[in-house]
């Protein structure tokens, strides 16, 4: 790792390491995404946390005046008009820090990112038994 950045092991170690109100949003964001694709796992991914599902499902991690959540190009698409109102990149939107998060939005996003790994796995699955 490079300068002083630390090594995240698992979430809850990510969500530890911030004031107690940013905490609070981490933590109702994870409940969220759990309780949107319950078959999803935790891990640590480039540093954030990250739900996995047949691959990385979604990212997000907290910064100074935002938090980012990345669902990959296909979820800002997908979403573009909800999330018209937000800055953001190709996989990614910042929800403002001073802002309640738009969970219901989140929840949506995440349905349709866990719709589209399953899809591409059993895609996948389908290629195999033919080859």
């Amino acid at each position: 790792m490079e300068g002083n950045k630390l090594a995240f092991e698992s979430i809850d170690a990510y969500i530890s390491n911030f004031p107690p109100e940013v905490q609070e949003k981490l933590e109702t964001l994870r409940k969220v995404i759990q309780e949107s694709a319950p078959e999803a796992t935790e891990k640590i991914s480039y540093q954030m946390p990250t739900f996995a599902l047949h691959g990385n499902l979604v990212h997000f991690a907290a910064y100074e005046r935002h938090i980012g959540f990345y669902p990959a190009p296909s979820g800002i698409r997908a979403f573009e008009h909800e999330l018209a109102e937000y800055k953001g990149a190709k996989g990614s939107v910042q929800f403002p820090m001073e802002k309640p998060l738009p969970y219901e939005l989140i929840s949506k996003i995440v349905k349709f990112r866990a719709a589209e790994n399953i899809e591409k796995a059993e895609e996948k699955l389908k290629k195999k038994k033919k080859g």
